[in-house]
């Protein structure tokens, strides 16, 4: 029985971190630059502090033939990452394992086939206290590019 519950426990497990996460999207025609400049002012009028900038658009590139590759991904692409005090206390209060979901991100790229295009978006959270989250960065994401 012991051994049955033990695999019952890893299958879930196993079940459960192979699920993909959804996320929320919203694609403009404003250059890159400029939806950048809106997610900074948006982070920051929300009285939160960007923790960090990924440049994963310049990574992936600038990585491409080291992994044996010739294809561009995106021709630009950045993760803002941050956190809110407040926000954060809540949703650990509510569960500390919540912590996974810290810090926050917030992306905005172009991929090569739409230039023209900028996308900019976020992973999506579980029910519960995450949606405070999740609400705030649609409100971050919208007000960047003027929605």
């Amino acid at each position: 029985m012991k051994h049955l519950m033990i695999g019952l426990c890893m299958t879930a497990l196993a079940a459960t971190t192979a699920q993909a996460q959804d996320m929320v999207t919203y694609t403009t025609d404003q250059s890159f630059e400029d939806v950048v400049f809106g997610l900074e002012n948006a982070i920051i009028d929300q009285g939160l502090v960007i923790d960090a900038t990924s440049h994963v658009g310049d990574m992936l590139e600038r990585t491409k033939a080291d992994v044996g590759s010739d294809v561009t991904i995106f021709t630009k692409a950045d993760v803002y990452s941050f956190c809110s005090a407040a926000v954060s206390r809540k949703v650990m209060e509510a569960d500390p394992m919540n912590i996974v979901f810290c810090p926050y991100d917030i992306f905005v790229a172009v991929s090569p086939d739409t230039p023209d295009q900028t996308m900019i978006g976020y992973r999506t959270y579980p029910e519960g206290p995450m949606q405070e989250v999740q609400a705030l960065l649609d409100t971050i994401a919208k007000t960047a590019i003027g929605q």
